[in-house]
């Protein structure tokens, strides 16, 4: 287990892709980030999740105050949250944020992709590129979700023209082809302490 931080009252962990978050339905999806994290300390405690194909910053709570407090701030919008992402395309480099603002509604047929729908949930994501790719026509964005619905980056990105590269679910072949692995990592996470009130910033490079 990649453990960035452990006190007495929460655990940072680097989450790798492939991995579930939580235990899924059937005998075959009980295997999770938590259930191994649970061997080495028992107390913890969900708090957030991240898509199974994404690596990246997970916070688990060590006792039920700790998990309501997290879980409250998450709901705020108080945590912080900045994810690193190679795409197709090739946008033009810059410092300024932009906004994706698009409702996000789960296809209920094609379960479980999601998709733009003017019925779904309000989604909000800002991003900005960062890097284009050396030789093929792809950039790096940063992403800060406003929201946190299920699949919201990669659907809006989808939206916008800007497929992320190893995507099973919303790349086109060719899109999907330029990687092993959706190449989307949950890069920084920063918040309040919910004990000492201390800020709190955690950052973990992708291994691409």
């Amino acid at each position: 287990m990649d453990v960035l931080y452990n006190d007495d009252e929460l655990l940072v962990v680097n989450k790798p892709s492939g991995l579930l978050s939580v235990p899924g339905k059937g005998p075959d999806k009980q295997d999770c980030l938590w259930t191994r994290l649970q061997a080495q300390h028992p107390g913890a405690l969900v708090v957030h999740r991240l898509d199974q194909a994404t690596s990246g910053l997970m916070v688990f709570a060590l006792n039920p105050a700790t998990q309501r407090a997290l879980s409250m701030a998450f709901q705020a919008r108080q945590v912080d949250k900045q994810y690193l992402a190679w795409v197709e395309g090739v946008s033009p480099v810059s410092d300024d944020w932009q906004t994706i603002d698009l409702p996000i509604l789960l296809d209920w047929p094609n379960r479980p992709v999601h998709i733009i729908d003017a019925s779904g949930k309000p989604s909000v994501t800002r991003w900005r590129c960062v890097q284009h790719h050396a030789t093929l026509p792809g950039s790096l964005l940063e992403l800060q979700p406003q929201t946190g619905r299920t699949h919201q980056l990669r659907v809006h990105l989808k939206a916008i023209g800007h497929p992320i590269w190893g995507d099973a679910l919303y790349a086109p072949p060719e899109v999907l082809a330029r990687a092993p692995r959706l190449l989307l990592h949950a890069q920084s996470l920063a918040l309040q302490h919910p004990v000492t009130r201390q800020a709190m910033r955690w950052t973990c490079e992708p291994d691409w």
